[in-house]
């Protein structure tokens, strides 16, 4: 962690209220080490956190709601009585997307230095008339970029070896991805992840891996011919543009993940690459939740501050039981405060 007087103050949403972003939330805010980096507000609603408090609290060490920051996010009573653990309903939706929009809109203002979001359900936000992917695509269009990524970062607590994978396609059925992908998209992302690792992790000429879209990665046409077509063509161009950089691919997506699982598990010297540009979401999600399910953050890049969330759902099976983990939120918040101080230091000095 940088030293610096300075500590980021950080939003965190409680996400769908109905599943266990308040408990997550209460149980990470009480390890004393979470508020030695950075300040946290929660931007959710007192009374919730209460319930969960006075309900949770025999079984496990929580926060105390009083002794927190919060940003009140007013609720009608009408969507307050709705709001029952476990259950995916519109008063979820509409609690979840308008502390989101609180979030943003005062983070934007200067009144926090970055987000943490906690799981929301996207089909509570359809029901309550919020028709978005996910939280990501209504961050990028509060803050008016039409160029972002998701970015999966996780830390092995084996090696001490960080995985980060960005998805070059994201929430789209499987169906649309050889269509959603060409090269303007292709090279878009790569320049944000490049962009990322320089920014935000000083890795000032990286390593990147970059997987084919089909089995063996098309095997000369026999399995498919996107990367005869344009995607090979596509990463010779993308080396000449980024001469700095070290771009491996195309590699066929079932030995992709063989090196970065042993540096997870093993031994962080196999050198793998710094980052692995996936080209949809279960090509890259499936290996990095099962090395990193606890561990595993989402940050969004190319927004104008640093946001992070847990890289789980809302679990409603287990809301208001008491046994969440709360390891990812917390990775969430020491990842969203690290990078923070980073861009704080940076800026300072440019």
């Amino acid at each position: 962690m940088i030293q610096s007087n300075w500590r980021p103050h950080l939003a965190l949403t409680l996400g769908d209220p109905a599943g266990i972003g308040p408990e997550i939330a209460l149980k990470a805010l009480a390890d004393p080490q979470i508020a030695q980096h950075c300040r946290i507000t929660v931007v959710g609603t007192r009374s919730l956190l209460n319930q969960t408090y006075q309900q949770l609290r025999s079984c496990c060490k929580l926060a105390s709601p009083e002794e927190i920051s919060v940003k009140e996010v007013p609720l009608s009573s009408s969507v307050l009585d709705e709001i029952q653990w476990g259950q995916g309903n519109v008063a979820g939706g509409t609690a979840s997307f308008a502390y989101l929009k609180t979030a943003i809109e005062e983070t934007l203002a200067g009144n926090f230095d970055g987000i943490v979001t906690s799981p929301i359900a996207k089909s509570a936000w359809k029901l309550a008339g919020h028709h978005y992917p996910g939280q990501t695509e209504v961050l990028a269009q509060a803050t008016q970029r039409d160029r972002f990524g998701m970015l999966f970062v996780a830390r092995s607590p084996y090696t001490g070896w960080t995985l980060r994978t960005l998805l070059a396609t994201a929430h789209i059925p499987l169906s649309q991805v050889p269509a959603a992908l060409t090269p303007s998209l292709m090279t878009q992302k790569l320049d944000l992840l490049i962009h990322s690792l320089q920014q935000d992790f000083a890795i000032d000429k990286p390593r990147i891996a970059i997987a084919g879209l089909n089995p063996h990665s098309g095997e000369a046409g026999q399995l498919g011919s996107e990367e005869q077509d344009w995607l090979n063509s596509w990463l010779e161009n993308a080396r000449e543009s980024y001469p700095h950089v070290q771009l491996l691919g195309l590699v066929p997506p079932d030995t992709l993940w063989v090196k970065p699982g042993l540096a997870w598990f093993q031994d962080a010297t196999v050198s793998p690459a710094d980052a692995y540009l996936a080209l949809y979401h279960d090509q890259g999600l499936i290996p990095v939740k099962l090395m990193a399910f606890d561990e595993a953050i989402n940050t969004t890049i190319g927004l104008p501050f640093i946001r992070t969330s847990p890289d789980h759902g809302t679990a409603f099976d287990i809301a208001g039981k008491g046994v969440a983990n709360c390891r990812s939120l917390k990775a969430a918040i020491n990842l969203a405060s690290e990078l923070t101080q980073k861009r704080y230091q940076s800026n300072r000095h440019h």
